[in-house]
């Protein structure tokens, strides 16, 4: 790469190539991709990372940040991220690929208390996005905090207070990096606030200006991409790593992945609670084979945050975390994905926290028609909209082909084996063209149980009563 180094930016000495450094990625083995993605960050103090979910973007940038501290080029880093993966992706990944590097997540009930989180000693500061707005004083002070990791910058791609915000603390810090899988996900334009951020030379002092370099005026309120909009609006994102999951050869056709996700406090107190009523019906005999089915369902209702009630009607519990992990998901995908959920009551619930983030999508169930299901599968497959197909996995167990999706997102476990299966070849089936990547949200003992029955391809409908007792006893799989 001919940009110049961050050390020699720096004013330090040069130092080699990271594939000639010697340096030993922490004992860890990155793919391909993953090398060529920390080569642009090391040697690139303003960059972008656009390589697509499940390629390992969050290795690579821990990877480079590790080695600019090693060899004293940089201080401190500060990662902003979805508040979804603070802790469930980006603490544990320093914990599990670094863990020599002390972490903090700035993430707390009031401002003082986020305050003297920041103020705490650590290599790595992690908080979300609006977190910015917070500290933003504080951070920019921070002048040892010499590395921004912007992760999802897509997220700044609006005109708004948290971008000004954004920009403004960029300014201070020497080393700014912005990633994401989705730079675009409306327009050719979404990009022009995040070069502002990281590359701010990249593109007109003017947003008109560049509005008029990539579309064209319809009408008094539409426009349109120009020709070779989408490649005007790639060149402002540069330099840059583009890679999809393709790329990375290293890899199986499909990757399997948990994903961890924070309960709330009421679903905690209702899962409690009702995990101990069962243990103990279990223990007396009250819990049998015949009814350990409805218990199992009741535990998994209360991990997604909906749950039937004996009236007819629908509880909705505290399960903030969980939706909003799933529009992070859906914001970082290039692609279309399908979304799994075992229970028909939620999906009014999902597919309207994904049409508040503008993310077009349908639902499906039993309850839907079947002429109106061979519309919802011909848009899906073959139009550009939508995106996302919620769908209880039932439904779409046997015989259709949606490999216009490369990702499927299991919301919460089904406990049929065979219909997991089967839902799952739904995007594996002649056609598909790229890797698979296939996404489990767990919250719960209950939902790691049934997981791991299911990867492992277990049916558990054979023995519903012991897989109860082992999560009621929280035992780990």
């Amino acid at each position: 790469m001919n940009a110049p180094a961050p050390l020699r930016q720096l004013g330090a000495l040069p130092h080699p190539h990271i594939a000639q450094s010697g340096y030993d990625w922490a004992g860890g083995n990155p793919f391909h991709v993953q090398v060529k993605t920390v080569e642009l960050l090391t040697e690139n103090p303003r960059c972008f990372v656009l390589n697509s979910q499940g390629t390992g973007k969050t290795k690579a940038a821990l990877w480079a940040f590790d080695y600019l501290q090693r060899v004293k080029a940089v201080k401190r880093m500060l990662v902003v991220a979805p508040l979804s993966t603070l802790r469930f992706t980006w603490a544990r990944e320093i914990f599990d690929t670094i863990p020599r590097l002390k972490y903090v997540v700035v993430h707390a009930a009031t401002k003082e208390k986020r305050r003297q989180l920041l103020a705490q000693p650590a290599d790595v500061y992690i908080i979300n996005h609006d977190g910015l707005k917070l500290l933003a004083d504080e951070i920019m002070a921070r002048k040892d905090i010499d590395v921004l990791c912007l992760d999802e910058i897509a997220i700044f791609r609006n005109r708004n207070k948290r971008t000004r915000i954004c920009q403004t603390i960029a300014r201070t810090k020497n080393i700014v990096w912005g990633m994401t899988g989705a730079p675009t996900p409306n327009a050719p334009t979404d990009v022009y606030q995040q070069a502002m951020i990281v590359c701010p030379q990249n593109v007109p002092k003017y947003f008109s200006t560049f509005r008029d370099m990539t579309m064209m005026r319809i009408n008094q309120f539409k426009w349109a991409p120009r020709r070779g909009a989408t490649e005007t609006a790639l060149r402002a994102l540069s330099p840059q790593v583009r890679y999809s999951l393709d790329d990375v050869t290293e890899l199986p056709p499909f990757v399997s992945r948990r994903q961890d996700i924070e309960i709330g406090p009421k679903q905690q107190k209702v899962y409690d609670d009702v995990r101990n009523l069962s243990f103990a019906a279990l223990k007396s005999g009250e819990i049998r084979a015949a009814n350990a089915g409805a218990v199992m369902s009741k535990l998994l209702q209360i991990s997604i945050g909906w749950v039937y009630l004996s009236d007819g009607g629908i509880a909705k519990l505290d399960d903030g975390e969980r939706t909003q992990a799933l529009v992070d998901i859906v914001q970082a995908s290039a692609r279309k994905l399908l979304v799994f959920v075992p229970f028909k009551h939620a999906l009014a619930g999902i597919s309207d926290a994904l049409n508040a983030h503008k993310i077009s999508n349908l639902t499906m169930s039993g309850d839907t028609a079947f002429s109106d299901r061979d519309v919802i599968f011909s848009a899906f497959q073959n139009e550009v909209e939508p995106k996302v197909l919620v769908a209880h996995p039932q439904c779409l167990a046997h015989g259709v082909t949606l490999t216009a999706a490369d990702t499927v997102v299991w919301f919460a476990p089904i406990t049929s084996a065979e219909i997991y299966a089967q839902a799952n070849a739904r995007i594996r089936r002649i056609g598909q063209q790229h890797k698979q990547l296939f996404l489990h949200m767990q919250a719960t003992p209950v939902e790691k149980h049934v997981y791991h029955l299911l990867i492992n391809k277990i049916d558990g409908q054979d023995d519903l009563l012991k897989l109860l007792e082992q999560a009621c006893r929280g035992e780990a799989v």
